[in-house]
């Protein structure tokens, strides 16, 4: 065990002193774009990196894996499409962003609506951050350490309380990231761990076939689709609990298209890239990255479902911690805790430097100190990393209640405004006649509907009601915004002054990689189906 807590120690304070460096030569943190927005200087791979890590943690390689384990391959989806909508925010959203030189989502919504709405869905990112995705990932990650590192035997302690500890030990370390190098250190660190996780991740399902097969990889990979070539579809049933099919054109798509291409914290990194092109490169080398992260995203819970059988049924978040206790030599167990480390740290670091941008850009900077300065907006930018830092933390434990539904419970909270927010922005590009009001209508008409549904409709998957009210929702904004534009055009983008800060140009072959990433989207769906390897 003193080596497995050696190396583990050894390879996170290497990494985070190579990015510091890294950071500490390139971007001066101690004004507001280079904190926040790492100077706007990153290239296409850091952006990459950055992107991939801040949305990969544990909610997801435990969560998804954990789905998997109990329904197969057609929880892939939530990887392999959203590779779709990451090449429309390189093809489409970017160069539109970029066009108005903006710093966050809102400023966006305000340019084209007002600033009460903006607002609005800035006080929705940060509640959602607090409450739910920070809180979850240093929960579920707080349970993987605790299944390498064996804390609640070592310091004699319920589970449970490990993982409160754990959780602290990990929410410390990312507030004191972010508070030394901000985003761009963050960054960095983010560009190295990267390698890591994709041979560490990939390392897990290749050792379980071997194991499958005795020895033999090639046997493994047969047993399994002979064994349970159910769970290797990528079609879902039309009532499945986790992934209807039909969703995958209305519901799962809508929301691919809010996460990666209306949510601040994703979309924040590509904000700062050094210039459009990079950015345009950095999203596509993300779709790549998602289409194949399917094979340590998932096929590990179906690898776990081979060797275990039904033993987690009832805690299937349990499958994959097992999993990698199960096939990892002793001595890897150490730099894999490092990999999944830096996977938490991303996404924990990622989502609180996005919530500190949401206020102090939006609130601080406007509302209470308009004469602030960047020293100053720096200044509260760490302390508010700091306060809600320690909020995560304290609301990490209570996460347990969620029970198997890790990664649902953090999809299942983001419909509280996703689908109103995807509107707004849609309408800001191809509707010149909507308004604030209906802006702001459309919000508060979806959040009350929403939070209806989970009382009286929860027997229906939460993607068919998105399904459903994203549509609902259209109709809305479309009709209060005749009622209040009177036919007026209200805003046109096209009028609006190019941006100077950074280079706009597109980057000439991005259609051309959009249409590819799409099309093996496509080939790695009729891989696992019936038409594929998946023959019941």
């Amino acid at each position: 065990m003193f080596f497995v807590i050696a190396s583990f120690a050894l390879v996170v304070t290497l990494i985070g002193f190579i990015a510091y460096k890294k950071t500490r030569s390139m971007v001066d943190t101690t004004n507001s774009e280079g904190y926040f927005l790492g100077g706007k200087s990153l290239a296409a791979p850091v952006v990459a990196g950055t992107i991939i890590m801040t949305n990969l943690s544990t909610e997801q390689i435990v969560g998804q894996n954990g789905q998997s384990y109990v329904a197969g391959m057609q929880v892939m989806a939530w990887e392999v499409t959203a590779a779709i909508s990451i090449a429309l925010l390189a093809a489409i959203f970017l160069p539109k962003y970029f066009r108005y030189g903006i710093n966050t989502i809102s400023d966006f919504l305000e340019i084209r609506y007002d600033t009460a709405t903006k607002r609005i869905v800035s006080i929705l990112f940060i509640i959602t951050y607090m409450v739910s995705f920070m809180p979850v990932v240093l929960y579920s990650g707080s349970l993987v350490f605790n299944k390498i590192f064996h804390v609640d035997e070592i310091l004699g302690v319920d589970p449970i309380i490990a993982v409160a500890i754990m959780a602290m030990f990990i929410g410390v370390v990312g507030v004191l990231y972010l508070f030394l190098g901000g985003m761009t250190l963050s960054a960095y660190s983010d560009t190295i761990y990267q390698f890591g996780l994709i041979i560490g991740g990939l390392s897990i399902p290749f050792l379980g076939l071997k194991i499958l097969g005795d020895g033999n990889f090639v046997q493994g990979v047969q047993s399994m689709i002979n064994t349970t070539p159910e769970l290797l579809n990528s079609i879902g049933a039309i009532d499945s609990n986790y992934v209807p099919w039909p969703t995958l054109f209305t519901g799962m798509f809508f929301n691919n298209l809010f996460f990666w291409c209306t949510n601040q914290m994703i979309v924040q990194k590509a904000f700062a890239a050094r210039n459009l092109k990079e950015a345009q490169k950095g999203a596509i080398m993300v779709g790549v990255f998602k289409i194949f992260g399917a094979l340590f995203l998932v096929l590990p819970g179906v690898v776990a479902r081979n060797l275990f059988g039904g033993k987690f049924m009832d805690l299937p978040d349990s499958a994959y911690p097992s999993l990698v206790v199960e096939v990892l030599p002793q001595w890897a167990m150490g730099l894999f805790g490092a990999v999944i480390f830096g996977a938490i740290l991303s996404s924990f670091a990622g989502s609180l430097s996005s919530t500190s941008t949401l206020f102090v850009l939006d609130f601080y900077k406007p509302m209470i100190n308009s004469e602030a300065t960047d020293a100053q907006m720096t200044r509260v930018g760490r302390i508010v990393n700091v306060v809600l830092g320690f909020t995560a933390i304290i609301v990490a434990p209570f996460i347990s209640k969620a029970g198997a539904g890790l990664y649902a419970f953090v999809q299942e909270f983001n419909g509280l405004y996703n689908m109103p927010l995807l509107i707004m922005i849609f309408c800001a590009f191809y509707y010149n006649k909507a308004t604030a009001s209906a802006a702001k209508t459309t919000m508060i008409f979806h959040v009350i509907v929403y939070s209806l549904s989970k009382v009286f409709l929860k027997q229906i998957h939460y993607l068919y009601v998105l399904s459903i009210l994203f549509f609902v929702d259209l109709l809305v904004m479309i009709l209060v915004s005749r009622l209040t534009s009177k036919g007026k055009v209200q805003f046109d983008l096209s009028e609006f002054s190019t941006a100077t800060e950074v280079e706009n140009s597109q980057w000439g072959k991005v259609k051309i990689a959009s249409i590819l990433v799409t099309l093996v989207v496509v080939a790695v769906y009729l891989f696992f189906s019936p038409l594929g390897i998946a023959k019941v």
